[in-house]
């Protein structure tokens, strides 16, 4: 891995987000981690004073369906590079009459009904309970709803985000049911991707770009690729600019919890972390992860 200066935001998202004007000292990091690698090669560069780390979650070329993600290589990779703070930047589909295709959503909750993932970083002899009654980092979702409203996006600040398993839409019957569960949009990565951000002790946030109805809406055609693309690059230039936006607001101390995630979670004795899994996960563990002399 090429040595870079430390990035302080990461985005993860389509590879055209950092085909933006304004991106400076661009460079192309390829992160090694214990987990496998990342999705692609991680595009480091300056965007409004602010060095961000941007990840493209399908790859280059589109080339991972969601459940193919190597989630865990991904934020370990972010967490290597030194970022702090995640943006998520993910399309999704709305189960509400009032989530315009084109609008934007922050939700703050997520419900994982995905079935093939592995949702943590802590296994092979250690196991840690992190909180996640609220998963998405509140200051980093405020700053995020708001650089959106200067943006000019009509947005939609709260709710919940069902993740399914994918790779295939939603039945009509299943979009029902999912209605009649009060959640707001619909989408395939956002999980584990967030539960993984909170045991590494990063704050996180969706910025959730509403392409379509799912297949509920009896005023719309059901969901096809077609009309998902059209108005996911219609939104491309719109989620550039509140990157651009919100970058310089997600820097300096951070206020809220996230960084102190597994102060209490880690429930195995130090001395009792086999030294390989010690050793894979000192990044996350840190001083915490070494047994004590003598013991």
């Amino acid at each position: 891995m090429r040595a870079v200066r430390a990035p302080f935001l990461g985005v993860i998202g389509g590879s055209g987000l950092y085909e933006m004007e304004g991106l400076t000292r661009v460079t192309r990091v390829r992160v090694t981690t214990p987990f496998g690698p990342p999705s692609d090669a991680i595009v480091v560069g300056d965007l409004e004073g602010v060095r961000i780390a941007f990840l493209a979650r399908h790859g280059r070329g589109h080339r991972l369906s969601p459940s193919e993600i190597n989630y865990r290589a991904n934020i370990y990779a972010l967490k290597k590079l030194g970022v702090e703070r995640v943006v998520s930047v993910s399309a999704v589909g709305s189960m509400k009459e009032a989530f315009h295709p084109g609008h934007v959503v922050i939700p703050h909750q997520f419900y994982d009904q995905t079935r093939r993932r592995i949702g943590t970083f802590f296994e092979r002899g250690v196991v840690a309970h992190v909180a996640l009654a609220d998963p998405v980092c509140r200051d980093e979702a405020g700053k995020l709803a708001e650089a959106a409203r200067k943006c000019g996006a009509t947005v939609h600040e709260g709710g919940v985000y069902l993740c399914i398993e994918g790779p295939q839409f939603s039945t009509r019957g299943e979009s029902l049911i999912y209605r009649q569960w009060g959640v707001d949009v619909i989408g395939m990565t956002n999980l584990p991707e967030a539960k993984l951000a909170r045991e590494a002790q990063l704050c996180y946030a969706t910025l959730a770009l509403v392409t379509d109805y799912d297949s509920w809406h009896p005023g719309h055609d059901a969901v096809t690729v077609d009309a998902v693309l059209e108005t996911l690059h219609r939104n491309v230039a719109l989620s550039q600019q509140i990157i651009r936006t919100v970058s310089p607001t997600l820097t300096g101390d951070r206020p809220c919890a996230c960084d102190r995630a597994l102060d209490a979670a880690v429930l195995t004795p130090r001395n009792q972390i086999p030294a390989a899994t010690r050793k894979r996960l000192a990044l996350l563990l840190g001083a915490s992860a070494q047994p004590k002399k003598g013991a």
